[in-house]
């Protein structure tokens, strides 16, 4: 297991992979359930890489949905860590 080395790391440690497709990833955090300001700041950071087309965030089932096209995100070195690591800890693929 490798240490968390920045924000992104910490983040997808810390929710669960519930799903992954090339192109779309679905998280669940039980910290985002009824705290709107939290999944509004998942919302802005995500959103903020120009990579990611569109997230989506729920405070009821503290679901976010993350939309991707992989070609493009995969040219950015620290999301396609990102998706790799997804890849292989997502519960169904």
């Amino acid at each position: 297991m490798q240490i968390p080395t920045n924000k992104l790391d910490l983040f997808i440690r810390s929710v669960e992979i519930a799903s992954y497709l090339p192109g779309r990833v679905r998280l669940y955090s039980n910290d985002m359930i009824g705290d709107v300001a939290l999944a509004q700041q998942v919302q802005s950071q995500l959103t903020a890489f120009a990579e990611i087309d569109s997230v989506t965030t729920n405070t009821v089932s503290g679901s976010i949905l993350i939309v991707y096209t992989p070609d493009k995100l995969r040219r950015n070195a620290e999301l396609r860590k990102v998706e790799e690591y997804i890849m292989t800890h997502a519960r169904r693929k």
